[in-house]
C-alpha cells in the first residue's frame, strides 16, 4: 500500500527537521547530542503532528543507527523482547516507543535494564505531560523535552518543500494559489501530519493539480472566513468575541466563538481566552481562569472538532461571569510608576539577611515578620520611600472573592489609621 504525503516527506535527517528549533537548531541541545554521538534516551511530548516520530527517525538516519518502533499499547512485550535481541547485534538501535504513558508493568521492567546499560536509546513519544503521566522509574532514567506545535512559516516551508520534492512529495508538478497556502497552514493548529494529510486530498481532487482556496477549503471541510490575508478578518472575530464576553452577552460571544471555531485556529482563540479569564473577569471569579486553563489543556489533546465542547462551556462562564480589571489595572499602575521612578532603593529591613556580614550593613535588622502578630499582619513600611501612600489595587467588587479581599484591605487600612500592630 502506498505510503501517505507526511510518511513519504518524513525527515531523514536532523536537517530535514522543521521547526521544533529550541531542540535541534544549531547549538540546541538534541543537535549537540547527534553531533557528538553522546545520545542520551529521551521522552518527547506535545500535540499530535509537530514531529515526535519525525526527530526519532531523523536522529536513527543521522548517526546511522538502527530505528525501530513499539507502541505501547498495541504491541506486545515479545516485540520488545524481539527488538532488544536486535539491540544486541546492531551495536546501537533507536527505539521509538509511541504512547510511552501507557506501558504496562511487565514492558516498564523489561525495559528498564536495557537502559540502564545503554544498550537500547529511547526515545518516548507522548501527547501527555510525561510529568505526570510517566513512571518515575522511566522519568528518571530519560531527559524530557516539550515540542511545540508549529508555525505557519514553519508549516509553509514544509509544503513548498513537498510540492518541490518529486520524489518524495508528488511525482508531478503542483501549483497552489497564495489564499488556498495561507489558509491551509494556518487552519491545522501547527500540526504537520494535518497539514499534509489535507494538502494530499486537495491536490488529488483539484482540477490540472492546481489547488485553490475552494478546493482546500473542500479538503478542510471548514471556511475560509476568518482568515483573509492581511489577517485583519481574524483579528476583528477576536476582538469581538472579547468585546462580547466583557460586555457579557453570551449569545453574540458564541456567535463570535463559532466562527473562530469553524475557521480552526484554536492557539490564536486559547490565547485570546487565557487573556480574557485573567483581564476582564479577574478577581471577580478567579475560578474562571482555572475553569478556562483546564479546559484549553484538553481543547489541546482533543483538537477540533471535540474542542468546540470545552470551548463552549469555558466561552459561556466567563460571558456570564461578573467582571473586573482592578488587577491588571493595579499592575499597570505599578508599572507606570516604574517607568518614572526607576528601581527606587528598598527598605533596608526589607533587603536580604541570610548570608555573612548581612547584619553589619544593616540588612533585614529590623524586618518584623508578620505571622508573629495578630491576625498575621504587622504595620511596617513595606515600599520605597518616594512610593509611602500609594494606592494601586482599587476593587471593584464584582464577586464574593474580590468582595473578601476589599474587606481584608479596609481592615488592613484601619488598623494603619489606628495605629495598631
Amino acid at each position: 500500500m502506498p505510503q501517505n504525503l507526511a510518511r513519504r516527506m518524513r525527515p531523514r535527517n536532523i536537517d530535514e527537521i522543521i521547526g521544533q528549533a529550541h531542540l535541534v537548531g544549531q547549538g540546541k541541545i538534541i543537535r549537540r547530542m547527534v553531533e557528538t554521538s553522546l545520545l542520551s534516551s529521551m521522552i518527547l511530548y506535545g500535540p499530535p503532528g509537530v514531529g515526535k516520530t519525525s526527530i526519532a527517525s531523523a536522529i536513527a538516519g543521522t548517526m546511522n543507527a538502527a530505528f525501530r518502533t513499539f507502541n505501547a499499547t498495541t504491541d506486545t512485550k515479545k516485540r520488545l523482547q524481539e527488538i532488544a535481541a536486535e539491540a544486541e547485534f546492531s551495536g546501537q538501535l533507536v527505539l521509538l516507543l509511541d504512547e510511552i504513558h501507557r506501558l504496562d508493568k511487565p514492558k516498564q521492567d523489561f525495559l528498564l535494564p536495557l537502559l540502564e546499560n545503554g544498550q537500547i536509546i529511547l526515545i518516548g513519544a507522548t501527547t501527555e505531560n510525561p510529568y505526570f503521566s510517566v513512571v518515575p522509574a522511566i522519568r528518571s532514567r530519560v531527559q524530557i523535552f516539550e515540542l511545540k506545535p508549529l508555525e505557519p512559516d514553519d508549516l509553509q516551508v514544509a509544503v513548498k518543500e513537498a510540492l518541490a520534492d518529486h520524489e518524495r512529495g508528488f511525482e508531478f508538478d503542483v501549483s497552489i494559489n497564495d489564499d488556498a497556502l495561507y489558509f491551509l497552514t494556518h487552519s491545522t493548529n501547527g500540526d504537520l501530519r494535518s497539514t499534509f494529510n489535507a494538502l494530499e486530498l486537495a491536490v488529488l481532487s483539484s482540477e490540472n493539480h492546481h489547488v485553490t482556496l475552494d478546493d482546500m477549503e473542500n479538503s478542510l471541510q471548514r471556511k475560509a472566513a476568518t482568515f483573509d490575508k492581511d489577517g485583519d478578518a481574524h483579528y476583528d472575530l477576536l476582538s469581538a468575541l472579547q468585546k462580547s464576553i466583557r460586555g457579557s452577552d453570551v449569545n453574540a460571544s458564541l456567535h463570535y466563538a463559532a466562527r473562530l471555531i469553524e475557521g480552526g485556529d484554536l492557539p490564536s482563540l486559547a490565547r485570546r481566552l487565557t487573556v480574557m479569564a485573567y483581564e476582564d473577569i479577574g478577581l471577580a471569579n478567579p475560578d474562571a481562569a482555572v475553569h478556562t486553563v483546564l479546559a484549553l489543556q484538553a481543547c489541546e489533546r482533543l483538537g477540533f472538532p471535540e474542542a468546540r465542547i470545552p470551548l463552549a462551556n469555558i466561552i459561556i462562564d466567563l460571558a456570564l461571569s461578573p467582571k473586573s480589571n482592578a488587577a491588571y489595572v493595579a499592575m499597570d499602575e505599578a508599572i507606570s510608576d516604574l517607568g518614572k521612578y526607576g528601581n527606587l532603593p528598598i527598605p533596608p529591613h526589607m533587603q536580604d539577611g541570610h548570608y555573612a556580614g548581612a547584619k553589619d550593613l544593616g540588612r533585614s535588622v529590623s524586618y518584623q515578620y508578620a505571622h508573629n502578630f495578630p491576625n498575621h499582619w504587622v504595620d511596617q513600611q513595606y515600599l520605597p520611600d518616594k512610593l509611602k501612600g500609594v494606592d494601586y489595587f482599587k476593587p471593584d467588587e464584582m464577586g464574593k472573592y474580590e468582595k473578601a479581599l476589599n474587606m481584608r484591605k479596609h481592615w488592613i487600612e484601619e488598623q494603619k489609621r489606628d495605629g495598631k500592630h
